[in-house]
């Protein structure tokens, strides 16, 4: 036995014209969408526009056809009937079929329907995820090969699809598109696509998926350069019907210019700008922005308040924060012209002096401050006294407070009754 498996060993192969046959399947099969695609529109034609047999046929066809090569050609023929050639026009020679989007009735319901059908499938067959998307981004840059009717029904399926989460908001970036955006098929898709969305979902839902992909803050790119302004979006999707769309814009644009002179300030404050320049470029911003004073008050307060080192002895940094405050008074006093933008100061002080420990027992001696280089006056103060303060602290700041507004009402009082006098 031992000598057999030793000459077994001793015995070389040899490639002296040595034929081996191959196995059919070891052979590279050659790339062939043609053929794939006779198959998926014979079967198709076959089922007819039933979508639930469709998707049954989809589902079943998948264990027999090659689909993680040929996914471009399912979902050309699943979108357009067919492939699509560069550009987005179907191939005359080609095969077609009527089951597919672009041949369907122009209606949400419809397009929710087909989007079930992606839905399945993708599901079924995950490794199609990706070609999927690929495919979406590629049709995106197709739009102005499709008709009208096509464009809105593909936008309505895309909306879908994006709300039940089959498909990532980064596909919108092939809708900045310069061709697309100049033309203003960009923001036209933009009006279907949303509109589908957003009635699927709500904007809360949209704005965090937007988020997700940083695309929050790029939707004024739909329009081109010299229309990118926050009115024109307005103007453009609440005249669509979109003013939940418009509104959240605004806002993101407000949320960042208010970053961006908050950012700014801090950098005029801590190259020691002088007063008058920061006060007239805040200004500025205020306009331009359109951001009321009493928001303002608080970017001031924190950046005032982010310039310098805190100590950290309690005992010791009332005294720093004094000092601090008083050069920036009439920094602040410039903006604190209404009694909204007053109270707004006396509660931004008030949650800063919570949330850092160390400045609970300075709260008195700052508000005190601020009166006397009339940063604040009276009313307001009175008025956080009485009923606007906020819970943060509430039991310890009030009673800082106490004598100090006890005082401040019988000033007032004295006040009144010297003009009764007058009188």
């Amino acid at each position: 036995m031992v000598s057999f498996m030793n000459n077994q060993k001793q015995q070389k192969p040899t490639l002296s014209g040595q034929r081996f046959k191959t196995r059919k399947r070891d052979e590279k099969e050659r790339f062939d969408p043609t053929q794939f695609q006779d198959c998926i529109i014979q079967g198709l034609t076959e089922t007819g526009t039933d979508l639930e047999a469709v998707a049954k046929f989809l589902d079943a066809s998948g264990a027999k056809l090659d689909y993680r090569r040929y996914a471009e050609t399912l979902f050309d023929i699943l979108v357009a009937g067919g492939m699509l050639a560069p550009g987005g026009t179907l191939a005359d020679d080609m095969m077609r079929t009527d089951v597919c989007v672009f041949a369907a009735q122009e209606d949400l319901e419809t397009m929710q329907a087909f989007a079930q059908v992606f839905n399945k499938l993708i599901r079924r067959y995950k490794y199609l995820e990706k070609g999927f998307e690929d495919e979406v981004k590629k049709l995106l840059l197709f739009l102005k090969g499709f008709s009208e009717s096509e464009r809105n029904k593909l936008a309505m399926l895309t909306g879908v699809l994006l709300a039940n989460g089959t498909l990532n908001a980064s596909i919108l970036n092939s809708l900045y598109n310069e061709n697309l955006v100049k033309e203003g098929v960009s923001a036209a898709f933009a009006v279907k696509l949303f509109k589908s969305w957003i009635n699927e979902k709500d904007i809360n839902a949209v704005a965090a998926s937007l988020r997700k992909v940083s695309m929050d803050n790029r939707l004024m790119e739909l329009f081109p350069a010299n229309k990118q302004s926050v009115e024109h979006f307005t103007k453009y999707f609440t005249e669509a019907g979109l003013k939940e769309l418009s509104e959240y814009v605004r806002n993101q644009q407000t949320i960042g210019a208010r970053k961006e002179l908050q950012k700014e300030l801090q950098e005029q404050m801590s190259r020691g700008d002088p007063f008058k320049d920061i006060i007239l470029y805040v200004k500025e911003e205020m306009k331009k922005n359109n951001i009321p004073e009493p928001v303002v008050i608080g970017i001031v307060w924190s950046s005032v308040m982010s310039t310098v080192e805190w100590n950290k002895k309690e005992e010791l940094v009332a005294e720093q924060a004094i000092k601090h405050l008083k050069q920036y008074s009439p920094l602040l006093a410039a903006f604190t012209t209404q009694g909204q933008s007053e109270l707004t100061l006396l509660l931004k002080i008030q949650e800063y002096c919570y949330d850092n420990i160390h400045f609970m027992k300075a709260f008195q001696k700052i508000v005190v401050l601020f009166y006397k280089a009339e940063v604040l006056s009276e009313e307001p103060i009175l008025k956080w006294y009485k009923d606007a303060h906020v819970a943060k602290g509430k039991s310890v700041f009030l009673e800082q407070m106490k004598k100090f507004v006890e005082w401040l009402k019988n000033a007032e009082e004295e006040s009144e009754s010297e003009t009764e006098e007058g009188d």
